[in-house]
């Protein structure tokens, strides 16, 4: 029999066991199940999201809702197996099978057999699997005959909680939402799920100091009983401080990521936005957001805005916001809201103590040496075929750069072989598009003559360029991917 076979039954195992064991819960079941099966509730006009009558309505379109969640009977149908397993014909996957059987009309999928089923399943499957099904994990280690070395537990600390799935941060941030004056709160405030998240911590590479940092709030995370039991509360709370492109946004995401956590990353300068109305009331509720969410990874970018507007001239509202941030950083905690804080800045030198007081650890994220460019080359680099590829000598090459700035001289070289129709690169197709880079900042940060400003360059910002009176690395890309 095919995987396309195993995958199926194991859906209809699933979804049999689930149905009758009532101590399981939603993070029993593998994320990619009990996607298709929750449910946000139902809306007002008695129809869910997308667009059917809810059931249990028994035909009335009056307001009704229900909870989200999982409701029990499971039930499989070709859609819903399509959708869990990603085998585009599930039926014909298992039709010969003897333990099975299908409804014509409703396109239902069961067992008829669940004895038969078991004995098929587990004599093809291994303890891996299972240990990715909290679900049958504990079924089948509760029998003896089928001699699996798995617990319950272990499949469950490995699956990722239904707290970190995405239709699980819909479902509350709709009830949370649920009037229209709040969902402006959804322009300053963006959530990613860590499936919606392309990074890992494996993507990276990071000073000792940045590893061994994000070691000891994972152990922290890890052991929040421990901590919180001592009274040691005031931990959890970091700020990242590095030029830009040097990774500080992408470290964020890939911890989120790494430890299955949603991620809400506020960016302080829309609080300016006039539309958002009134500021202090918002950053109130992006804060309430991240607790309601927990465990969460709550990001603040731009951070030295709290500093600028604390100094400035500006209307007393957004000072008034800036003081309900500080007073709301103080209120929120890692260990008794299991919110995470991370803050980062490009300016480190304009923060004043109020802002750096907040923080209890403070990691630096320099611009890369050489060793680390020829480390971080060889992760950018790792799915392309380059001939006689040196990245010690590209590294050399690229005093300044950051790992933002080399993944473009890497989309550069990529992008120049294209045009000659090769997919195989060479050591020369790299250096010569660190000389385009170079040009490209030359022209970014060249003085501009005789006023002739008419001349526009691509990517620059000629005032602020010719205000530096001389040449800079320090480019401002905020790529999903810095290294």
């Amino acid at each position: 029999m095919s995987d396309a076979a195993l995958d199926v039954v194991e859906f209809l195992l699933t979804a049999s066991v689930y149905s009758d064991d009532r101590t399981l819960d939603e993070n029993d079941l593998p994320p990619s199940f009990r996607r298709v099966y929750w449910t946000g509730g139902v809306d007002d006009d008695g129809e869910n999201g997308d667009g059917e009558s809810g059931s249990g309505s028994s035909g009335s379109r009056g307001p009704s809702r229900r909870p989200a969640g999982i409701s029990r009977p499971l039930s499989v149908t070709t859609t819903t197996a399509r959708e869990a397993t990603g085998v585009d014909r599930p039926w014909e996957a298992v039709s010969e099978l003897m333990f099975t059987e299908r409804d014509e009309f409703s396109g239902t999928i069961t067992l008829a057999q669940q004895g038969m089923a078991e004995k098929w399943f587990a004599e093809r499957a291994d303890e891996e699997r299972l240990l990715e099904n909290p679900t049958l994990a504990k079924h089948f280690a509760d029998r003896e005959e089928y001699n699996f070395d798995v617990t319950h537990e272990e499949a469950r600390d490995r699956n990722r909680p239904i707290q970190a799935d995405r239709v699980w941060i819909d479902a509350l941030l709709d009830e949370y939402f649920d009037e229209e004056d709040d969902e402006e709160m959804l322009d300053l405030v963006e959530v990613r799920a860590p499936e919606e998240v392309d990074i890992t911590l494996d993507d990276l590479v990071l000073t000792d100091d940045q590893q061994n940092e994000l070691d000891k709030i994972a152990k922290a995370i890890e052991h929040r009983d421990y901590l919180s039991n001592i009274g040691l509360r005031e931990i959890g709370k970091l700020l990242f401080v590095g030029p830009p492109g040097t990774g500080k946004t992408s470290t964020a995401q890939a911890l989120a990521r790494d430890m299955d956590l949603p991620f809400v990353e506020v960016k302080l300068s829309m609080i300016t936005s006039q539309y958002l109305g009134e500021t202090a009331k918002n950053v109130d509720k992006t804060f309430e957001v991240a607790k309601r969410l927990s465990p969460c990874i709550l990001f603040i970018d731009e951070f030295d805005f709290v500093a600028k507007t604390r100094r400035s001239d500006e209307h007393a509202a957004l000072k008034r916001a800036v003081n309900t941030l500080l007073k709301s950083i103080d209120n929120v905690s890692l260990i008794e809201d299991d919110v995470l804080l991370i803050g980062a800045t490009n300016h480190p030198d304009q923060l004043d103590d109020a802002a750096w007081r907040r923080f209890d650890e403070i990691i630096n994220f320099p611009k890369p040496d050489s060793g680390m460019r020829a480390d971080i080359l060889q992760v950018i680099t790792r799915q392309m075929k380059i001939d006689e590829f040196d990245p010690h000598l590209i590294a050399e090459v690229t005093e300044g750069l950051t790992g933002s700035d080399l993944r473009m001289v890497l989309r550069e070289a990529v992008l120049e072989a294209l045009t000659e129709d090769r997919t195989r690169l060479t050591q020369e197709d790299l250096l010569n598009a660190v000389e385009e880079f170079e040009e490209r900042d030359n022209l970014k940060n060249m003085d501009m003559i005789e006023g002739d400003h008419d001349a526009l360059v691509a990517g620059g910002d000629i005032e602020s360029a010719a205000s530096d009176g001389g040449h800079s690395h320090d480019h401002d890309h905020d790529h999903s991917h810095d290294h």
